[in-house]
């Protein structure tokens, strides 16, 4: 891969404003702070939604607020929605903000322990996701947290249950899945083909490293508050998006990649199949 995709994750479904007073709770902060990092330079939005409380949702009308928003600030921007299974096992409300046909949305392959939460995904209820994806013009994110996952995802590929262009977000440093280190990073590559686009998200404090060790090999990066709040691994300071997705930009300049900016991956097929996009 020529080119550095940024995958920017502002808020995620974990981090609270007790944890952070920089992570965008309201529709009005996810929107700014997107924009603020799209200044910058982002390829993709991956955007969860929030209740008024700071409580995760998966409410259509939530999320419409959001992708509206971003998409009157950020025109040409890849939005990209979440399904994520750890709060709610319901196809329905998992399902529900595919009906707006976002450009791609986070399609977990398996499910997985977190250190105090589980995402339950059975291969049934993936490839119901995966269906209403294709219905709705929506391209899935491939989202991997290990070997077995990248090999359902494949699984997926080979049945046409999933169809190009493939993309794939895999993250290191969760307690169960993909450990922060060079042997697991290089055998979860080897398994992706070469025609196949990738980015690495590093978890909390393996963010910086996995960042670092995917734009020295020219591979995409996922960056934001939704994997990590901090600045520095010794935990003194507090990070905000806009500085994260800064860091990044630094060190494409110092590894001399370039960025790919959202138009140009878009029209590699990655905008939404069933809208036409005129940019």
């Amino acid at each position: 891969m020529s080119k550095i995709i940024i995958n920017f994750c502002p808020t995620g479904m974990v981090p609270t404003k007790d944890m952070t007073p920089h992570v965008p709770i309201s529709p009005s902060e996810i929107i700014e702070q997107t924009h603020e990092a799209y200044e910058v330079g982002i390829t993709i939005a991956h955007l969860h939604a929030r209740e008024k409380d700071g409580i995760p949702t998966y409410k259509s009308s939530i999320y419409q607020e959001i992708f509206e928003g971003v998409r009157k600030h950020c025109p040409d921007l890849v939005i990209c929605g979440s399904s994520s299974g750890r709060n709610f096992p319901e196809f329905e409300k998992r399902s529900e903000l595919l009906e707006l046909q976002p450009d791609m949305c986070s399609l977990t392959l398996s499910s997985l322990n977190f250190l105090k939460q589980a995402s339950v995904n059975s291969p049934d209820f993936i490839i119901g996701l995966a269906n209403k994806m294709k219905e709705n013009g929506v391209i899935p994110e491939l989202e991997c947290f290990d070997l077995g996952m990248i090999n359902f995802g494949k699984y997926l590929i080979q049945k046409g249950i999933v169809e190009g262009p493939y993309y794939w977000n895999l993250l290191f440093g969760n307690i169960a899945g993909f450990q922060a280190q060079l042997n697991h990073v290089a055998t979860a590559l080897q398994e992706i083909p070469s025609d196949h686009y990738v980015s690495l998200a590093g978890l909390g404090k393996y963010q910086l490293s996995i960042n670092s060790m995917a734009i020295s090999q020219g591979i995409g990066v996922r960056v934001g508050l939704e994997d990590n709040i901090w600045w520095d691994r010794t935990k003194d300071q507090k990070a905000t998006n806009a500085q994260l997705v800064k860091r990044v930009h630094e060190l494409i300049k110092l590894n001399q990649k370039s960025f790919m900016d959202p138009k140009e991956f878009g029209r590699l097929g990655f905008y939404n199949t069933l809208k036409q996009v005129e940019l």
